[in-house]
């Protein structure tokens, strides 16, 4: 009697094209985990995610609302297509208001429409939300970028603000806001991102 041969690990997720994946299939792959991200034609799975980045994108989406101008809409996890082989998933995203009008099945925006885009750390996107996001989003033309980071011995949240240089098409960093973010772009903005206001969530 032969023995039939088995396969002693089979993959669940398709092999990638040779030239990478497109947003395309970002958009249409089947089975993809939610917040699927598109960075250089790979696809970038989320991990768990921690409290601190769920409470203060809860923090930043509330602040935000409070001050936005009705022109502008502001939006949490939603894919932001920048190229054919570049789809990230900002935590936390202000966009024109007349790029949300496809209804309640809308999927991504585009990133002549994203006003801000930002990014919460986690200890496993540190490099892409650190070096590659700022420079894909500025490269795209998103006039202003915040990334957020965990600091302090009551683990509240430092934001540092950076506005798009025009001319050499790179971030230029404006403020670092520790227990309050007080700025007046992309409009004026005012919200206590203390420890205490985190706990208050």
């Amino acid at each position: 009697m032969t023995a039939e041969p088995t396969t002693a690990h089979s993959s669940r997720w398709p092999v990638p094209p040779q030239d990478g994946y497109t947003v395309d299939d970002l958009f249409t792959l089947p089975g993809l985990p939610p917040h699927t991200e598109l960075i250089d034609g790979s696809l970038v799975f989320a991990s768990p995610q921690r409290k601190f980045h769920s409470m203060v994108i809860d923090l930043l989406v509330v602040g935000l609302r409070s001050t936005a101008p009705p022109e502008v809409k502001v939006r949490r996890e939603m894919t932001v297509v920048l190229d054919r082989r570049n789809g990230p998933e900002p935590d936390v995203s202000v966009v024109r208001s007349e790029a949300d009008g496809k209804g309640m099945e809308q999927t991504s925006y585009a990133a002549a429409d994203v006003l801000l885009a930002v990014e919460v750390v986690s200890p496993d996107s540190e490099a892409r939300d650190r070096e590659a996001k700022p420079h894909k989003y500025a490269t795209a033309g998103i006039p202003h970028f915040w990334l957020v980071e965990m600091t302090g011995t009551d683990q509240h949240p430092v934001v540092r603000v950076y506005e798009l240089d025009p001319v050499t098409k790179a971030y230029a960093l404006t403020g670092i806001h520790h227990d309050r973010l007080k700025t007046g772009v992309p409009f004026p903005v005012d919200i206590d991102i203390s420890g205490d206001a985190l706990k208050e969530l």
